[in-house]
């Protein structure tokens, strides 16, 4: 594939997919996506253009990027606790590592859009059953009985991600991000003693902070916010959204052509604005590890949006597959444009990492690297339960984490990952073990990793630890975690 042949929202078409799913009533499925091109964007242009700037700051090592949220969300869990749980989470993972980095956090959740996922089989076996597996609950149902692809559930992906978007945006727009308040976000939820007095001492210096700069007056904006005013620095956040592109009908519906930005600030030479297709069903989409061909339908569309993408990276990437896996997807080398996101598993770090960075930089691409660190770390407990331990989990860790603020009935956090500040065991997986599709960090857990983070960086920041490399970072974070341990 050359990035210089001819593209458009529907080019993808032409190449080969990989996932795909077959709907049994293709006119069906035309009526839906048809009425899913007259809805309103999800995001806008100016948003978009707003967090490709953010990500080259990340590049040029002037922010740290923060790419959390749920492997696979549920329309179930589209309710006012479980994304203001998230949220308050999220603020607080990244007040935890401002704190100690003294640097901005651009901060992407996996929220409002990510209900698809890719599956190693088209099909599973349930008990003495074989039915299609799940694939989300934009495709289908967790039930048995609900396999068969229904359209309508790309409706309703649009409406819940549309519902999740605006509680969102309402919590960020009314104080809820304030930094006069940070003990609201996620303390309820925490029972470590330890996290908790951590913590503390974060929020008792920041109230330090704050009230010495009210007293000299360089605090009246967020002063003002609780009496109705201005928002100002400290009760404001920039928050983005994001999923995997893997339903393409999906993405295609949402692509639409605008002026760059929507402020008209490009134009061509003959003087007419210049436009671009932008992906408008969230602000970061990202090319999974099943869909990256080369020349496949995924990558196909990628290249043409305007988006900033994140591409996954594992141990079948080749050195050169990547490089021309960029070459591809961002021919001009922009700033911001390309996030990777690897996914090794602890054991094969040292086996693939360096290859790929030591390729990025001699192809003169310049990227955002961040870990998933989940992905490639799953193991099965004793009981047949799917989990992780939070010990590889760190020593696979460099600049992210997947975890989840949802609650159960009761209140509590999930538990579905051993090990981290709770010492939970796999005897303690069932008591609230909910994921319909891959365990996930708690409260607790997050929190660990984020102190983790910021410890380190601290010290780095301070001269008291080594440069920081990647491979140096992981060493030092999984040196960190088995002292928790003992």
């Amino acid at each position: 594939m050359a990035a210089s042949e001819p593209w458009s929202p529907s080019s993808w078409k032409s190449k080969s997919i990989a996932q795909d799913v077959e709907y049994p009533d293709p006119q069906h499925l035309s009526k839906v996506l048809s009425k899913i091109e007259t809805l309103p964007p999800l995001v806008t242009p100016s948003e978009i253009e707003r967090l490709k700037y953010q990500l080259g700051l990340v590049q040029r090592n002037e922010a740290f990027l923060l790419h959390a949220g749920d492997c696979a969300e549920s329309f179930d869990a589209c309710t006012h606790e479980n994304i203001s749980a998230k949220i308050g989470l999220i603020l607080s993972f990244s007040l935890i590592l401002i704190w100690g980095a003294r640097l901005p956090v651009v901060r992407i959740g996996r929220i409002a859009g990510q209900y698809a996922k890719p599956r190693s089989s088209p099909k599973e076996k349930i008990g003495d059953r074989e039915v299609l597996s799940f694939r989300g609950d934009n495709v289908n149902g967790l039930d048995p009985n609900d396999r068969t692809p229904d359209p309508e559930r790309l409706l309703r992906a649009y409406f819940h991600s549309a519902t999740t978007l605006n509680h969102v945006r309402g919590l960020l727009t009314s104080g809820f991000a304030s930094l006069h308040h940070p003990r609201d976000w996620s303390l309820n939820h925490v029972r470590s003693p330890s996290l908790r007095k951590e913590f503390e001492h974060i929020v008792e210096g920041l109230s330090d902070a704050l009230e010495f700069s009210r007293t000299i007056g360089a605090d009246a904006g967020g002063a003002s916010f609780e009496r109705g005013g201005g928002r100002g620095t400290v009760g404001e956040v920039d928050f983005y959204t994001s999923h995997e592109g893997l339903m393409l009908e999906y993405e295609q519906a949402l692509t639409r052509a605008v002026p760059v930005g929507s402020v008209g600030q490009r134009k061509t030479e003959g003087g007419s604005e210049e436009k671009a297709f932008y992906n408008t069903s969230a602000h970061f989409i990202w090319i999974g590890d099943r869909t990256r061909q080369l020349t496949g339908a995924h990558v196909e569309y990628f290249r043409g949006i305007r988006n900033p993408i994140g591409i996954k990276v594992g141990p079948s990437m080749a050195n050169d597959e990547l490089v021309r896996l960029l070459d591809i997807v961002n021919p001009l080398k922009e700033a911001g444009r390309v996030t990777l996101i690897t996914r090794y598993g602890a054991g094969k770090i040292d086996a693939y990492l360096a290859g790929h960075i030591a390729a990025v930089q001699a192809s003169g691409h310049g990227v955002v690297w961040i870990c998933d660190p989940m992905h490639g770390n799953t193991q099965t407990s004793s009981s047949g339960l799917k989990t992780r331990h939070f010990g590889t989990i760190i020593s696979e860790l460099t600049a992210s984490s997947e975890f989840t603020g949802e609650l159960n009935d009761e209140g509590f956090s999930v538990t579905e990952c051993v090990g981290g500040s709770m010492e939970l065991g796999e005897e303690d997986l069932p008591m609230r073990y909910q994921s319909f599709c891959d365990p996930r960090l708690n409260f607790e857990q997050s929190l660990d990793v984020a102190f983790l983070i910021s410890n380190y960086m601290k010290k780095e920041r301070r001269g008291a630890a080594p440069a920081a490399g990647t491979d140096v970072l992981y060493k030092e974070l999984s040196r960190q975690s088995s002292q928790d341990d003992h």
